[in-house]
């Protein structure tokens, strides 16, 4: 991280606003530079002066508070100066209605409009009375704000201070300051050598596969299309060419991708094969479902009251089909496991010649199928098993790349 890193510290009002002063000392002593900003509510617990004394830098706590028309003027746009100037936005306390304004893009003081108009990362750490925390507005909200990709430093439990037992105290200073350490370190590898995949081709699946029973059934999975459209997103970001094939999902096309849109098992084995020899990566991220009807009918099937059975087939392993043809590209597989994730993955990855399993347990609540969010472990063909804690698909989807690019350094090196 350079000593140069600014970072605007936003402290919402609450009775833990007091160590926010601690967070602006820690993250001076970590080499940050400081810029405080101050909601109204958070005057009433610690004043202005004790920061400004702290830092060395003037608190900004009004959204207009120059007195003459000149300064009036430039106090007008001074949250986009700020918004420009700073790398990382910490916001400790964010209470529930800073978190509320927030999520829903309501700007009324210094502080909320700074945030829209900030472009970095988003660190928050959130702070009140348990019953507010686990209220399901405020879950809402964190849901929308870690979508967004914003880090979210979790409160502790304990005592409150209105005399509750449990979650809500914001976490400690040192906590906060080394999540925005780690916050500016990653933006730091990002912008300095994450063209890492210039030159690269990638080639990803995405989505589900829709398999037809009749002209309007089908059988298929839960699958959003989103882990494999961040992917596509971050290998573009980092330089590479993509050839994106997706099965039907809701999500627009990522910028600078080549998409080819398919339905079937088959007609997804067919985009991967005819592309297979341009590629130098191919990451199957798609849920392939596992059977087909070889031979639907061609008119809708009627419902009766008798039993049906159902003939269904294999569809094509493209995985392992990938897995074979290979030669010395690296081939990342998917699984989605409900039971055994690490043994599953293993098996996968040596049945399907794979370099990297990445597995998720889809049983979990909130992440995985159709979530903004996944928690992954990383199986290595070098035997290492890297687990990856909850966080949106697309910073999973870095650590993934990141993870890729040393595996084959170490594949060659062995080699």
């Amino acid at each position: 991280m350079p000593v140069t890193t600014n970072v605007a510290l936003g402290v919402g009002g609450g009775i833990a606003a007091y160590k926010a002063a601690e967070l602006a000392r820690a993250l001076m002593e970590r080499g940050f530079s400081v810029q405080v900003l101050m909601t109204r509510s958070a005057e009433e617990f610690v004043r202005p002066l004790t920061f400004a004394a702290l830092t060395g830098r003037k608190v900004i706590t009004n959204l207009f508070s120059a007195s003459s028309a000149e300064d009036t003027l430039a106090s007008a746009i001074e949250h986009i100066r700020v918004a420009q100037e700073n790398q990382i936005l910490v916001i400790a306390p964010a209470t529930a209605d800073l978190m509320a304004k927030l999520a829903h893009g309501l700007a009324d003081d210094f502080l909320t409009t700074t945030y829209l108009a900030f472009t970095g990362p988003v660190v928050l750490a959130p702070a009140m009375n348990t019953n507010m925390w686990n209220h399901p507005a405020t879950q809402e909200n964190l849901r929308v704000l870690r979508a967004r990709g914003h880090v979210i430093v979790e409160p502790d439990e304990g005592i409150l201070a209105c005399g509750m037992v449990g979650p809500g105290r914001l976490a400690e200073p040192e906590i906060i300051a080394q999540a925005v350490a780690n916050v500016a370190l990653g933006a730091a590898n990002r912008t300095s050598a994450k063209q890492d995949l210039e030159g690269e081709t990638v080639l990803i699946t995405a989505g589900p596969t829709q398999e037809p029973l009749d002209p309007v059934r089908y059988l298929s999975n839960r699958s959003s299309g989103k882990m494999g459209y961040a992917l596509a997103e971050a290998a573009v970001a980092r330089g590479a060419r993509v050839i994106l094939v997706s099965g039907p999902v809701a999500l627009d096309a990522p910028r600078g991708v080549e998409l080819i849109l398919v339905r079937t098992a088959v007609e997804m084995r067919k985009a991967v094969m005819d592309h297979l020899e341009e590629a130098t990566v191919i990451v199957k991220a798609a849920a392939v479902a596992d059977y087909h009807r070889s031979n639907p009918p061609q008119q809708k099937v009627k419902k009766t009251a008798t039993r049906l059975s159902l003939e269904l087939d294999p569809t094509p392993d493209i995985l392992a089909e990938a897995g074979r043809k290979k030669g010395d590209r690296l081939l990342v597989g998917f699984a989605a496991e409900t039971e055994n994730l690490i043994e599953e993955a293993r098996r996968k990855l040596e049945s399907k010649n794979c370099d990297m399993v990445v597995a998720n347990l889809v049983s979990q609540q909130g992440i995985g199928f159709e979530s903004d969010e996944n928690e992954v472990t990383l199986v290595l063909r070098t035997g290492e098993t890297i687990p990856i804690q909850r966080a949106s698909k697309s910073a999973i989807s870095h650590r993934i790349f990141d993870q890729m690019i040393k595996l084959r350094l170490a594949l060659h090196s062995s080699t």
